[in-house]
């Protein structure tokens, strides 16, 4: 499989996201040749929780606009943080972009605080791993999302992680999935 039919569609907020996540995701990505696009609501740079700066390849609403990528993308990760409950939990186009993805059958992870998303577009079918994030545990148990007891959990095409201490096993669920 090509870099380019490996390419990883991952979504941060677009402040607060969690480094440990996000920087996990990309170590193990790199290391298994899958091509990375990370946008965010905004574009600009984001600051992430510990204060590290990153810069995203563009805006959410471009999601399909990136250079040399398919209609599709073969998998799109959700990174979570403080700020994932601001700018992705509410975002009016990314239940869209996921529900799209999902009905074409393809890979669809989220870590941490971001596991809201998937629930709130109503693509959580199963047991999610139980976020870190209190206040994303609590928004979870109100749609009704039951929790694994495992800190990663994979269920057909879907991957769920607690939070940052497991985002390289994680990604390397997705990988395999990916394969």
């Amino acid at each position: 499989m090509s870099s380019l039919e490996k390419t990883v569609l991952i979504v941060i907020p677009k402040s607060q996201f969690c480094e440990q996540e996000l920087f996990g995701v990309l170590e193990v990505f790199k290391s298994a040749a899958v091509r990375t696009i990370v946008l965010s609501r905004s574009g600009q740079e984001a600051r992430g929780m510990d204060k590290n700066r990153f810069q995203p390849d563009g805006m959410l609403v471009d999601w399909d606009k990136q250079e040399g990528v398919p209609k599709w993308y073969p998998a799109i990760v959700l990174i979570g943080g403080k700020g994932a409950r601001k700018s992705l939990w509410d975002d009016p186009i990314l239940p869209q972009i996921l529900t799209d993805h999902f009905r074409a059958g393809k890979v669809i992870g989220a870590l941490g605080s971001s596991i809201v998303v998937l629930a709130k577009a109503g693509l959580l079918n199963g047991d999610a791993a139980r976020p870190e994030d209190d206040a994303a545990c609590e928004a979870l148990q109100a749609l009704n999302v039951s929790f694994s007891d495992h800190p990663v959990e994979a269920f057909e095409t879907f991957v769920t992680g607690a939070g940052g201490q497991v985002s390289q096993e994680f990604a390397r669920k997705v990988v395999n999935l990916l394969l």
